[in-house]
């Protein structure tokens, strides 16, 4: 097999299994977003404040209110739909939409007109998002890879992501597509980490970083290339400074906060 498609699909079982974990334990159990490894988890896994950690991300506590009691898993590096200024009636796309925190707040900003679709790979994920669903109407969730999205054509307005393009070991094809299901004037608003200084040497290549939304950044300038070659225009990446501060805690002690950030993405077709 080449060399290339088995580490692009090692990766994706590495990120699958870990997602899938956090998806069984309700957020629990892999505590500093680490899988486990952090210094912080020793002593073995501990509850955590998800509310908390959410508030610390930019959600408030008006759209914490209105999520289904297992939406919100304590994962993200932002709040994606606070930056994409939503409009009733509008398509949105959701990339790797998790337990669907995302999805069903914007599910409120968008209205019964309106309609939000979360695509994830992992089939644990899944389940928990649609068991949120209840009578909403305006929101799906679809099996799939985001790289090869599950989605015609020029059908979406705006699509959002959460700190998991990072994940992928094809970016480029995620670009690509999340062209193609944008409809003309269609608006990419995404929160994800990028990064600020070259890695030494292997320190941050195990599973366990990759899986943490470390090892997978790139800079800034790689981001943005990738985003222009796909085809996309009025390309804007705006770090947040403050995300050292919750970064910091995702493996403590190890300075990983000097490295990477998180940053708003932008981009229109």
């Amino acid at each position: 097999m080449n060399k290339n498609v088995t580490h692009v699909e090692q990766t994706r079982k590495i990120v699958r299994q870990h997602y899938g974990r956090v998806a069984e334990t309700g957020g629990q159990a892999p505590c500093c977003n680490s899988g486990g490894h952090s210094k912080c988890c020793e002593a073995g896994p501990r509850p955590v404040d998800l509310r908390e950690m959410a508030r610390r991300l930019g959600y408030n506590a008006k759209q914490l209110a209105t999520l289904p009691k297992n939406a919100n898993l304590g994962l993200g590096c932002g709040n994606p739909v606070a930056m994409a200024l939503l409009k009733r009636g509008e398509t949105v796309l959701d990339l790797g939409s998790g337990a669907g925190i995302d999805c069903f707040i914007a599910a409120q900003a968008v209205g019964p007109a309106g309609h939000v679709i979360g695509v994830d790979m992992t089939p644990e994920m899944l389940h928990k998002a649609r068991a949120n669903i209840g009578k909403r109407t305006n929101v799906e969730f679809r099996l799939g890879e985001i790289e090869r999205l599950p989605v015609a054509d020029n059908s979406v307005d705006t699509i959002i992501s959460n700190c998991v393009i990072n994940l992928s070991p094809e970016k480029q094809k995620v670009f690509d597509e999340t062209y193609r299901v944008l409809r003309p004037g269609g608006h990419l608003a995404i929160s994800d980490v990028v990064r600020i200084k070259p890695f030494a040497g292997a320190r941050w290549k195990s599973a366990q970083h990759l899986s943490a939304c470390i090892s997978g950044s790139v800079t800034i300038r790689a981001l943005t290339a990738m985003l222009r070659k796909a085809g996309f225009a009025d390309v804007r990446v705006a770090l947040n400074e403050a995300s050292r501060e919750f970064i910091k805690d995702w493996l403590p002690g190890t300075g990983v906060e000097n490295y990477i950030r998180s940053a708003f993405v932008e981009a229109r077709k």
